[in-house]
Order: structure tokens, then C-alpha cells, then sequence
């Protein structure tokens, strides 16, 4: 009878301990994820930032009097996507009208998010692969366009840029796998803030 009593009160301590280890498991295994994922959105988020800060760098609107341009292409851009152009290599002279010298690599790029491989893709038709993936395992990427007018605003956002659009700001989402023993489904998301340098608006404050 002892020893039957000794093996209940084992197993269930054996219970227990095997419970709380599962969970600690679940749980590591879960934190693990999240900060691949974490790292997967930061390295996005710090890509974009880079490229899309130089939007409109050696462009003009005009050839007089040189105005500023956000380098933003309005009709190719929207919530998902995102296309600009800076004249890195300052290429083309001042008595050029509509100065859009940007046929170098790194010059004239598209960022869009493709549902199909849950991935942001990078588009440059002046490099060589032309299309490459910047990050993948991303659930949405959301591009939000705030526009100022005049030396002091306070912005209003839209869903697609224009010629007054002074800042960009980036929403990516990753959505994790399911770990048993854990809430499922569990999301996390970065949200980076970006100001066009280069547009009209920014140049003003200086």
C-alpha cells in the first residue's frame, strides 16, 4: 500500500514537472519567433528608411528657379506601395526642363508588398536582378503619406502621396506561427516614420 501511495504522489509530481516544462518550452519556442520576426521587420523597416529618406535628391520641377521635389511618383504609388525617384548621381545639367535623370541603379525604385510570397519586394529596372526580396515572412506592409503645405503645418495623412507630401510612415506586420500551449494568432508590428528630405516642405525648415 506504501508503495503504491509513493508511485501515485511520483507521477504526479512527475506531472506537474513534465506540464511546467512543456510550458517553458511552448514559451521559449514562442520568444524565439517573435524576435526572428522582430529582426525580419527591423532589417525591412531599416532598408526602406534608407532609400526612401533620399526621395527626390537632385531633382527639379522646374529649371529656373529649381524647385524641390519630393521624388515621389504619384501614380504609381499607393498604401502598398511605394515608388520614388532621386537623381543620385546628379546626372543632367540645370537648363534642362522636368530634371528626372534617373536612369542609374539605385535611382528609380519600387517597393510593393506581394501577398503571394508574404514578402516586400525591391524593384529597380536599372539594376541587375532588376527584382530582389528585401524581407520575407511579412503579413502587410502599409505606406501612410502626410502632407504639408506652406513653412508650417501640422500634416494631414492620406492613403496615397502628392506633390506636398513631406514625411512617409511605414507600417510592417508580421504574424507568427502558432505554438502550442500559446495564444494563437499572435501579430507584432514595427511602425517606422521617414521624412523626404528633399521635399519642399522640409527644405523650408532649414
Amino acid at each position: 500500500m506504501e508503495l503504491m501511495i509513493s508511485m501515485t504522489l511520483i507521477l504526479i509530481l512527475l506531472g506537474v514537472v513534465s506540464t511546467l516544462l512543456g510550458r517553458s518550452v511552448s514559451i521559449r519556442f514562442r520568444e524565439s519567433r517573435k524576435s526572428d520576426a522582430l529582426a525580419s521587420a527591423q532589417a525591412a523597416l531599416n532598408v526602406l528608411s534608407r532609400e526612401i529618406g533620399n526621395a527626390g535628391f537632385g531633382i527639379s520641377t522646374t529649371a529656373d528657379n529649381h524647385e524641390p521635389n519630393n521624388g515621389l511618383v504619384v501614380a504609381d504609388s499607393n498604401a502598398n506601395r511605394i515608388h520614388f525617384r532621386a537623381n543620385i548621381q546628379n546626372v543632367g545639367t540645370s537648363t534642362d526642363p522636368n530634371v528626372l535623370r534617373t536612369n542609374l541603379a539605385g535611382e528609380d525604385i519600387t517597393y510593393f508588398f506581394d501577398n503571394a510570397t508574404q514578402s516586400i519586394v525591391r524593384y529597380d529596372p536599372n539594376d541587375t536582378p532588376t527584382t530582389s526580396v528585401v524581407v520575407n515572412k511579412i503579413s502587410s506592409v502599409t505606406f501612410t503619406y502626410w502632407d504639408y503645405s506652406g513653412a508650417s503645418s501640422t500634416g494631414t495623412s492620406n492613403a496615397v502621396p502628392s506633390a506636398n507630401t513631406g514625411r512617409v510612415q511605414i507600417n510592417v506586420s508580421v504574424t507568427l506561427d502558432p505554438v502550442y500551449g500559446q495564444p494563437n494568432p499572435s501579430a507584432i508590428s514595427f511602425t517606422s516614420d521617414i521624412t523626404l528630405r528633399n521635399s519642399k516642405y522640409m527644405l523650408n525648415q532649414y
